[in-house]
């Protein structure tokens, strides 16, 4: 039977509704950084996300192919995952005014064993089999980035994306009675806050990120998307809303 992540690490993907603070481990992830809004046809965002499902079948199928990274074990590809943030002050997901004005990291997790070098020699797979792809991997706009969350508050939300604001609360909430507080970074990468659509930085925004298994500098609102919202009605979706937290 394949390896699954969401099985495995059931603390991490399979929370409950009712929210928990949880100690978010190091992984490796690859990574698409950019900015705009991702219900956008044939936007920023989905071309992120033909990048990291690309890259992730690809090295699921080597289990078929001439070559194999070393330690190579079937598994089922990670569900997709999502850094959020807009503008100045530290953004929580609860308020949108302007999908435009959106920043994000996009992410896929990926077992240990690739590592950088099986990295290059997948991308380099992806763009014999996806020609229309190998311009961005040529560009860097794929990374392999490691790092932990650390100490975390985490909740299922069940429904809609348009409705986690009232989960979101439930979470400041709960963070708020375990007498903690939200550890968001201001304006994502930069300290001081910038509008998405001005002067963005896909390349320093991973770069903080890249911490080979420590906690970055840089923490943000985080979801993972447990639901095909092609394939699910969105009353029945299933979103991890994750927040970063310290003591004060």
């Amino acid at each position: 039977m394949a390896y699954d992540f969401k099985r495995a690490f059931r603390d991490l993907y399979q929370p409950k509704e009712q929210p928990a603070i949880i100690d978010v481990p190091a992984m490796s992830f690859v990574a698409v950084a950019g900015s705009g809004d991702p219900n956008e046809r044939d936007g920023a965002y989905q071309a992120a996300l033909a990048l990291l499902y690309a890259f992730s079948y690809t090295v699921k199928m080597t289990k078929k192919g001439a070559w194999q990274p070393e330690g190579y074990f079937d598994y089922v590809v990670p569900p997709l995952e999502g850094l959020w943030w807009t503008g100045a002050g530290a953004f929580d997901g609860a308020r949108i005014a302007n999908k435009q004005a959106l920043s994000w990291v996009s992410l896929i997790r990926q077992p240990d064993f690739v590592t950088p070098e099986v990295f290059g020699r997948v991308c380099g797979l992806v763009a014999q089999k996806k020609p229309e792809l190998a311009g961005a991997l040529e560009a860097g706009r794929l990374r392999l980035v490691r790092f932990a969350e650390g100490r975390c508050a985490q909740a299922l939300h069940k429904g809609s994306y348009d409705s986690e604001p009232a989960t979101i609360e439930k979470l400041a909430a709960f963070v708020e009675g375990e007498g903690l507080v939200p550890d968001i970074a201001p304006g994502g990468e930069s300290p001081a806050g910038h509008a998405a659509t001005e002067a963005f930085d896909a390349g320093a925004m991973l770069d903080a990120l890249d911490v080979d298994g420590a906690v970055p500098s840089v923490r943000l609102h985080h979801e993972i998307y447990l639901g095909d919202p092609r394939r699910t009605k969105p009353e029945q979706l299933k979103t991890v809303i994750r927040h970063p937290v310290r003591v004060p």
